[in-house]
C-alpha cells in the first residue's frame, strides 16, 4: 500500500463523536512516551499530522486521520503516565472502555510496545484486557534502531515469553523504527490486507 492522502478528520472526548462513517478503522495506542506520534507519522509522510510532545500524555483525545479517502487511522490517548490526576484517568479509561466497546468501525489494534526495554505489566494487563474483550490486534515494536540486534531480539523474546503466560495463541508482531522507516511498508501491507479482506467479505 502507498499512502497518497492523508488527512486530519476530528478529536474526539468521546466514542459518539467520532466519524459517522462506516469505513474501517486502526487504532494505534501504547504507553506514554512510546513513540505513537512519530510512528503515525512516519506511516502516513505527513510530519505534523500527529502533534509530537516531549510531554508524556499530551494526548487526550480520540484523533481521527482519514487515509487515502478509504480508511481511518485513528491516534488514541497513552496509558500508563502517572503525573495526571485520578479524575482524569477514570476519565480516560472510561473513554476508552466506551471506545473499544462500540466502535463498530475499528478492525484491529495496533499496541505499540517499547522493543528497548524489559516486558511492564501494564503493556501485558492491556493487551490482556484487549485479548479477553475480543478485539482483533496486532503488537507493534517500536524504536528497534536504538539498540544492537542481540538486544532488541532478546527483549522480543521475553515478552513473548511473558505473554505466553496468559496466552495461547500470540497476535502478530511487527518491528518499526519511526527514525529510519524501518517496518513502514510491513505495516501498511498488513493494513491493506486487511482492508483487501473486508472488501471481499462484504
Amino acid at each position: 500500500m502507498e499512502i497518497k492522502k492523508a488527512t486530519f478528520v476530528i478529536s474526539s472526548s468521546k466514542y459518539q463523536q467520532c466519524p459517522d462513517s462506516t469505513l474501517p478503522e486502526y487504532a494505534f495506542i501504547g504507553r506514554s512516551n512510546v513513540g505513537k506520534s512519530s510512528l503515525i507519522n512516519m506511516l502516513t509522510g505527513v510530519k505534523d499530522l500527529a502533534k509530537i510532545s516531549g510531554k508524556p500524555g499530551k494526548t487526550q483525545l480520540i484523533n481521527h486521520f482519514l487515509i487515502n479517502d478509504s480508511w481511518h487511522m485513528v491516534d488514541l490517548p497513552g496509558y500508563g503516565y502517572a503525573r495526571v490526576s485520578k479524575n482524569s484517568r477514570g476519565k480516560w479509561q472510561k473513554m476508552m472502555e466506551d471506545y473499544f466497546a462500540h466502535r463498530e468501525q475499528l478492525v484491529c489494534t495496533f499496541v505499540l510496545i517499547d522493543s528497548r526495554i524489559p516486558p511492564q505489566r501494564i503493556d501485558l494487563e492491556f493487551l490482556s484486557y484487549l485479548g479477553r474483550n475480543g478485539q482483533p490486534l496486532a503488537v507493534v515494536f517500536t524504536k528497534v534502531d536504538k539498540q544492537r540486534q542481540r538486544d532488541l531480539m532478546a527483549n522480543i523474546k521475553a515478552f513473548k515469553e511473558a505473554m505466553h503466560e496468559e496466552w495461547d495463541q500470540l497476535p502478530d508482531m511487527l518491528l518499526t523504527s519511526s527514525v529510519t522507516g524501518y517496518g513502514r511498508q510491513a505495516l501498511l501491507d498488513y493494513i491493506d490486507a486487511i482492508n483487501q479482506d473486508l472488501r471481499t467479505n462484504q
